[in-house]
């Protein structure tokens, strides 16, 4: 069957309960171990039918008929018919559909906001440090694409790169400070590593990946970290223009040595002011979004499995409002 709009597809084999919605005016067809689903629209809401799939009630399902295999677990497509579903009236569905779509909604607006507001800081950031056409550039002068007045450091001088701390998630406290991994963000513990303000680098798995811990936090051992004191924001865009790979490294991984030889252009302290004082209001209104969107979808997660068990009733939940940034 070719995938059309509002069809979902799933995938059934090694990594299990992921789903999508097919969106309406785009081509796709199904790849290894993915399946497809059509709802009847006459009997069941595609969108309810999607956010089902999240509820605790269908993933103790699949838990309980996965086939565990010698290398991957799969879900046994030729009984898949036969799982049951909880269907209130569609009138139900719609609205309990309408309710989580909110939340989602609103989640996707704030990404693309934060997604806006950091391509502002990195367009002014080419615009003076690539381009160099900085405030006054008409007046400095140039000698081998270094302004008078800068000058070109090596990583290492300008901001060390300190090792993360090895935390398992078994070993993790309850608390509201953010771990971070090479992939970003990975669970939270009770206590901090580093004050707030500190990039963060993947050492392992994602190499050179990048983040901004407004908060304090806790770098564990696949990731280094920038003391605060040395994080800005133009070092931020800046190391994203590096290469953190290294063509002799034997093991893949972000070598310490290699990375403090990086050079890196340093500017005249005015200008550095000036870059940080335009944006700073940037980032702060992208944290503050970013704090929008784990509320919200803390919010839809607690939501989600008392509507699709008619535990809430759906006409008494307001929809979320967006919140000033």
């Amino acid at each position: 069957m070719t995938p059309q709009a509002n069809d979902i597809v799933f995938t059934y084999e090694a990594t299990l309960n992921r789903y999508a919605i097919i969106p309406d005016g785009m081509s796709f067809t199904l790849g290894r171990r993915t399946a497809l689903i059509r709802p009847d629209p006459e009997k069941i809401d595609y969108c309810y039918l999607f956010y089902y799939f999240f509820a605790p009630r269908w993933r103790a399902q699949i838990e309980a008929k996965t086939m565990t295999g010698a290398t991957v677990d799969r879900i046994p497509l030729t009984n898949f018919p036969g799982f049951e579903i909880f269907v209130p009236s569609l009138g139900e569905q719609r609205r309990i559909a309408a309710v989580l779509f909110a939340y989602d909604d609103l989640i996707a607006t704030n990404q693309r906001r934060i997604a806006l507001l950091e391509d502002a800081a990195r367009r002014l950031y080419r615009e003076w440090f690539v381009h160099l056409r900085f405030p006054g550039h008409e007046t400095v002068t140039v000698v081998d694409g270094v302004p008078e007045g800068w000058a070109r450091k090596t990583l290492g001088q300008i901001a060390p790169l300190k090792y993360g701390r090895a935390l398992k998630a078994t070993e993790r406290k309850d608390g509201q400070v953010p771990v971070y991994g090479s992939s970003g963000v990975v669970g939270n513990h009770d206590r901090a590593l580093v004050d707030g303000g500190a990039i963060v680098v993947g050492r392992k798995g994602n190499v050179g990946s990048l983040y901004f811990s407004p908060e304090p936090c806790f770098p564990i051992d696949t990731v280094f970290f920038i003391d605060p004191e040395a994080s800005t924001f133009y070092l931020l865009q800046a190391l994203s223009n590096l290469n953190f790979i290294s063509s002799d490294a034997a093991v893949p991984g972000l070598n310490r040595n290699y990375a403090h030889l990086l050079s890196l252009l340093v500017p005249a302290g005015e200008v550095a002011a000036s870059f940080e004082t335009l944006v700073a209001p940037l980032y702060s209104q992208a944290f503050q979004l970013e704090r929008q969107k784990k509320k919200l979808a803390r919010a839809r997660d607690a939501l989600l499995p008392k509507l699709m068990s008619g535990q809430l009733d759906v006409s008494g939940i307001p929809l979320p409002q967006p919140e000033a940034a």
